[in-house]
């Protein structure tokens, strides 16, 4: 099998499709709750210019994914792979939302078990960035094994740098 970051992942209850322009409509439908970002570090991502820009790093990142529940086929959120560093065997997973009804339904940490199943196929570690003040995120990504390891500032695409903290997890420690 070959590597790639922006393949098509599923399981019984979700797909994991690749990003495309003509998405920006479905996934802007989501990202407009502007409960979703509230402890991101871009708290004004809700605002359709502002998650325009996000968009635009998602679509150039060739990465990104909509996230789509396979029983409804309504567009759940978006997430990432990113910054495969073949030398450090390690790639990012980052970027994720979610609309608010799938909050605390498991829907996140089933949607991480696919990507970690796929990437720990050709890397031995993934690393996350998480907004410093996004204790949600913090939480979640903790209860899927995933430890604290840096902070740093992070830039993201056509943003000022942010505080971020890192988290790792890898192939021998995950369950």
């Amino acid at each position: 099998m070959e590597f790639t970051i922006q393949p098509v992942l599923e399981n019984e209850s979700v797909i994991l499709l690749p990003l495309q322009p003509a998405d920006f409509d479905e996934l802007y439908a989501v990202a407009c709750d502007p409960k979703i970002w509230e402890q991101h570090p871009k708290k004004d991502r809700w605002k359709k210019e502002v998650f325009q820009n996000f968009f635009d790093g998602a679509i150039q990142s060739k990465g990104a994914f909509k996230i789509v529940e396979k029983a409804t086929g309504n567009v759940a959120g978006s997430t990432r792979l990113y910054d495969y560093n073949e030398q450090d065997d390690s790639i990012m997973i980052g970027y994720t939302f979610y609309a608010t009804k799938y909050w605390g339904t498991g829907f996140n940490p089933m949607v991480k078990a696919l990507m970690l199943q796929y990437v720990f196929q050709f890397v031995s570690k993934v690393y996350f960035h998480i907004g410093a003040h996004n204790v949600r995120s913090q939480m979640a990504i903790g209860r899927i094994g995933a430890k604290k390891v840096d902070e740093r500032e992070i830039t993201y695409f056509g943003e000022a740098p942010m505080p971020n903290f890192v988290y790792c997890i890898d192939r021998e420690n995950w369950p």
